[in-house]
Order: C-alpha cells, then sequence, then structure tokens
C-alpha cells in the first residue's frame, strides 16, 4: 500500500513556489532536496510560509484544486489602520477585476510573533501599519493582496499559516519536514 508523503515547508520571501525556471538560490530547489515532491497550489515569491508538497499527485490534486474549496489562512499585516468597515467587506466577500471572492474569516489581531523578514518591509514614518488573520477558501492569483487593497488597505508582509488541517507551526524560513498523510 503506497502511503502519501507530504513536506510542509517554510518558504522564505523571495522564493519561487517551483524547483526550476530562475537562479537555484531563488527557488524550492535551494531548500528541498527530495526527489518526486510537487507543490501543492502556490505562494508567490513575495509571500511567506507555509508551502505544502506531495508526492501523490491525487493528494496534491485534492490540495490545489479551488473545487474542493481547501481553508488557507494568512497572518497580513498593512498599509494603515484597518477599519471594521474593511473587515465586514473582507467577511463579506470583495469584488475583485477577476470576479467576487467567496466570504472570508477576517479579523484584526495584534501583531504576530514572527521572524524577521530579509529583506524588511517598507516603512513610512506617518503611515502605521496593521495585522489582520483571514481565512479564505479559494485560490485567485495574489488574492488576499488584491482583497486588502480592495478595500483600501495594501499589504505589506503576507505569511500563510495553515493549509486546511497543516500548520506552519514552529518551522523557521526555509525549513521543512516530511510527514505522512
Amino acid at each position: 500500500m503506497f502511503l502519501s508523503r507530504i513536506i510542509l515547508f517554510n518558504k522564505p520571501f523571495g522564493v519561487l513556489s517551483q524547483f526550476t525556471g530562475a537562479e537555484q538560490r531563488y527557488t524550492l530547489a535551494a531548500y528541498i532536496d527530495k526527489k518526486g515532491f510537487y507543490a501543492a497550489g502556490r505562494l508567490d515569491k513575495d509571500s511567506e510560509g507555509l508551502l505544502l508538497l506531495a508526492d501523490d499527485g491525487k493528494l496534491q490534486q485534492r490540495i490545489s484544486n479551488p473545487r474542493h474549496k481547501t481553508a488557507k489562512t494568512y497572518l497580513a499585516q498593512v498599509e494603515g489602520e484597518i477599519s471594521d468597515e474593511a473587515i465586514a467587506r473582507l467577511a463579506a466577500g470583495v469584488e475583485l477585476k477577476d470576479g467576487p471572492t467567496l466570504p472570508a474569516a477576517a479579523s484584526r489581531i495584534e501583531p504576530p510573533d514572527l521572524w524577521q523578514r530579509d529583506p524588511p518591509i517598507r516603512e513610512r514614518k506617518h503611515i502605521p501599519t496593521s495585522w489582520l488573520q483571514l481565512t479564505i477558501h479559494e485560490g485567485k492569483n495574489r488574492q488576499v493582496r488584491r482583497m486588502t487593497a480592495a478595500v483600501g488597505f495594501p499589504t505589506l508582509r503576507l505569511v500563510r499559516i495553515s493549509i486546511g488541517d497543516w500548520k506552519l507551526g514552529d518551522l523557521t524560513p526555509g525549513e521543512w519536514k516530511l510527514i505522512e498523510a
């Protein structure tokens, strides 16, 4: 009997969610040396956090196919003090150029205890930032960034902390662990 395996990977900022196609130091190949694993979904190069890789195509498809509506939770640092109205709009779903998003779980949070990003986010002296936690069930291209921008609060830093039941936990950037699915 074949047991599926998954790699939980904390993707650093600036790394592509692929093994080839750029300088190796900016791809998964610089971090993961296991053969036969493929990314289950994407995380753009400007985002950090949990990326799943599976060695089973059916499992990879179940995780990444939007039809399955797998929950993905993010911590987003946004420019400005996010308003209750903006949180309510995110929770109700936002109209984007490619159509409306599904409703999301959205809440303002205290700044999380995260690793320092390299390079650090840009900071402006007179513009505060705030944090929110957002759980979506789709996977449109750069969806969280586009959603926060649509409600007037551009994302400065985005960290995915869970996909379905899989959690980032205490993995540091560039670190991964292999588990059975």
